[in-house]
């Protein structure tokens, strides 16, 4: 693959609803432009896009690949996303490195969930699109239904520069509305527009020269003159409004068979930015912002959107330059960690496959393999020229599991491999529970935690089971309470003996508070720790139901000893009984996690998820609405809200969504707290 300059790249990504064409799409721009001698097809798991065996075995993209494709002495870098909602975060990570978006609809199905999330972040990258209205040669396939769609949701105007040439099984190619032709097949047969669709194709370039007008003041004062403009006028003005985004091109094709792939690698050369047409990038430097242009002259800095782990090659690091070059065996500083990295050999990928370069030219895509301390989200600059780029926001992860691990063997592994994962997908994070021993993995959904887990299979050889999390209840107090226990024990020769009264009480602030109250000397103060050792080991370990309790306050106030068989041993048994007395005489209730939940759903869909928190125990806290959606507050239990993602989604369809915090603790209804405690004590007896 020969050199590129910023002028001559363009980094797009394609974004769609899952199953819109998108891996085709590329697939057909890679043979049409001669790079591959036949088109893959996704039911064989041929395509360059889908290349990793979990890809391949669900016939959908589960993370973003690079498609270079060489077209006209330019270099258009595709980015071919996840259409799944689960990963969203690979969606996020690959429009963070884009300069334009192509938007991919089905003729049939219109716009569907996917198209809507998806644009709205795009929307939030403030990226420049085009429209494809693909699979045009579907059965009951509609340009017009999809484009009113597309119009009814956007609130920018499209406007058409393609129509289709036939739909159905008719489509044979399209008609371009600049230059006036028809491009059959993939666009490499030109020819004039059939008679039937000349007062059709005349009536649209009309509309498309009004949009162009709009672009420039001149061209706009030329067209209320003259009302006409050449085709070059119309290109220069259309590339004036699609980069400010007052409108967005529409575009015809049909990706699996090859038609209209040319005409649309044309408008993305032409329409969308090159890294050198963008505006300056904000960087934060050592002491004050730095705006970065795409120049292979300026500072060094490389964003890093994407690492992956290869089972042959090891760890592969995927970065963008927005300014300087990086060039093969340098050396390099990573800002986020403090840390200089050695490159070996850079390479530009495609797919799986690897083309080594000696360097990486400022607005480019790289890769580099084995860098010890880099992760997604790092800065690459100069050590002596420090420079960050900024990360962009990633939706929290709300689906839990918890992991085991399969074998004796895997359990070791655990930690460093789910940082691993965590590492290479940012919607990802795990941590352990304290309150119930658990190791806990957040992901976006049950197909993002199955995936996450299959790659820890296949990756780093470890196999981990997945389970539902138990809630990390706390046991706790209500009322003053206080006991006393006495331990004594002869076993010939020095016995054991300790006696302990105490007093416990609820504690308004704070988790623990122990105080010696013992007057006389009934007791001594070196016995004083291991009271408090065994009371602490039960407060962890819990009475009620196995959960740890907290915020209350311990008074030792009496006792006895022996002068023999007295020991530490002995008081710290005593202590933890007697505690354990008092604590059931003081009203003791399981306290449960209150979330504080914000669901935005359509505004049809109101009155279901309202119905269905109540059955959750909800107490909505307030409502409002925002464009056509609803946004509902409410305070929820967690228990209630485990499996609360893929619920929501089939109620909206993929619609709504939320977030979720922990607010505080709560008293568990009695009904409820009588059920966690018989089952807790049920698996303690088979245990």
């Amino acid at each position: 693959m020969k050199e590129y300059r910023s002028e001559a790249i363009r980094n797009v990504v394609l974004i769609s609803h899952s199953s819109a064409g998108k891996t085709m799409l590329a697939e057909a721009a890679l043979h049409a432009t001669g790079a591959t001698t036949r088109l893959g097809r996704i039911e064989d798991g041929t395509t360059t896009s889908d290349f990793e065996d979990e890809e391949i075995r669900r016939g959908i993209s589960l993370s973003t690949s690079v498609i270079p494709v060489e077209y006209k002495d330019c270099k258009v870098n595709l980015l071919d996303t996840p259409g799944y909602l689960d990963f969203i975060g690979e969606v996020i990570s690959a429009m963070r490195v884009a300069d334009g978006a192509v938007v991919l609809i089905d003729s049939v199905a219109g716009v569907e969930v996917g198209t809507e999330i998806t644009w709205q972040q795009a929307d939030k990258f403030n990226l420049p699109r085009l429209v494809v209205i693909n699979k045009m040669d579907r059965e009951n396939a509609s340009f017009q239904k999809a484009l009113n769609a597309i119009q009814e949701y956007s609130a920018t105007r499209l406007i058409p520069v393609q129509l289709p040439w036939g739909e159905k099984a008719a489509f044979q190619g399209v008609i371009d509305l600049l230059t006036m032709k028809a491009y059959k097949g993939d666009g490499k047969t030109v020819v004039d527009i059939p008679a039937e669709f000349a007062a059709e194709a005349e009536a649209a370039r009309t509309a498309l020269i009004e949009a162009a007008a709009e672009g420039e003041d001149a061209l706009l004062e030329k067209y209320l003159e003259s009302g006409e403009l050449s085709s070059e006028e119309i290109l220069r003005g259309l590339v004036a409004v699609t980069r400010s985004r007052s409108f967005i091109p529409v575009f015809v094709a049909a990706g699996a068979a090859e038609i209209g792939i040319l005409p649309l690698l044309d408008a993305i050369i032409n329409l969308l930015p090159s890294p050198a047409a963008i505006p300056p990038v904000q960087a934060q430097g050592k002491d004050a912002p730095e705006e970065l242009s795409a120049t292979d002259s300026g500072p060094l800095a490389a964003y890093v959107w994407k690492t992956t782990a290869d089972p042959f090659v090891g760890k592969l690091t995927y970065f963008r330059v927005y300014s300087g070059m990086i060039t093969s065996d340098s050396r390099v500083w990573n800002q986020n960690k403090s840390v200089e990295e050695r490159l070996g050999t850079i390479a530009f990928i495609r797919g799986k496959e690897t083309i080594p370069t000696k360097v990486v030219h400022a607005g480019d895509l790289g890769i580099v393999p084995k860098l010890a301390e880099t992760s997604t989200g790092n800065t690459l600059c100069d050590r002596a020229h420090p420079l960050t780029l900024p990360e962009p926001q990633y939706p929290g992860a709300l689906y839990r599991v918890a992991i085991n691990p399969k074998t004796q063997a895997d359990s070791t592994k655990i930690s460093p491999t789910l940082t691993r994962l965590c590492e290479e997908d940012r919607t990802l994070s795990w941590y352990m529970e304290p309150a119930t021993n658990q190791t806990i993995l957040q992901g976006m959904g049950d197909q993002h935690i199955d995936v996450a887990l299959r790659r820890a299979e296949t990756k780093f050889q470890v196999n981990l089971v997945a389970s539902e999390p138990r809630i990390p209840y706390r046991e706790a107090i209500t009322r003053k309470g206080q006991a006393m226990y006495r331990h004594k024990k002869q076993t010939g020769g020095a016995g054991q003996f300790g006696e302990v009264h105490l007093r416990i009480e609820p504690l308004a602030e704070g988790d623990f508070e122990f105080v010696n109250d013992v007057f006389g000397g009934s007791i001594s103060n070196s016995y004083m720790p291991a009271i408090e050792k065994g009371i602490r080991a039960t407060m962890n370990e819990g009475i009620l139901a196995g959960y740890p309790i907290n915020a209350l306050k311990v008074s030792v106030f009496d006792g006895k000893e022996h002068p023999v068989d007295s020991k530490p041993i002995a008081f710290e048994i005593a202590g933890r009984e007697a505690f354990k007395l008092a604590f059931m005489d003081s009203g003791p209730v399981l306290n449960e996690p209150i979330m504080n939940v914000e669901i935005t759903v359509p505004e049809a869909n109101m009155g279901d998820v309202l119905g269905d928190l109540n059955t959750r125990r909800a107490r909505v806290q307030g409502m409002n609405s925002e464009r056509g959606h609803s946004i509902i507050k409410a305070h929820v239990p967690l228990a209630e809200m485990l499996r609360y993602t893929t619920q929501l989604r089939s109620m909206t369809g993929g619609r709504g969504f939320f977030t979720m915090e922990f607010d505080h603790y709560e008293t568990v209804p009695s009904h409820i707290a009588q059920e966690i405690i018989a089952q807790a004590q049920k698996e303690k007896k088979q245990e």
